[in-house]
């Protein structure tokens, strides 16, 4: 499992999602990466979820950041 929280957080998202942000520069994708890792920390329903599978809630809190940006 990478600790880079960048490639972590690349690998929590879906194909195509992915490879858009790998495309984004540097800094953006670090941005993406810790707007991520809040979302993992501060949502107790994500916590729930991590308890029953980490890799669904890490996915999840993905979709939600990027939804954010999209908004």
């Amino acid at each position: 499992m990478p600790n880079d929280s960048v490639a972590r957080f690349l690998a929590a998202l879906g194909p195509d999602d992915r490879e858009a942000v790998a495309a984004k520069p540097r800094e953006e994708q670090e941005r993406l990466a810790a707007a991520w890792e809040r979302e993992l920390e501060g949502d107790d329903e994500l916590d729930v979820l991590d308890e029953v599978s980490p890799p669904a809630a890490e996915a999840e809190a993905a979709r939600r950041v990027l939804g954010q940006v999209r908004d």
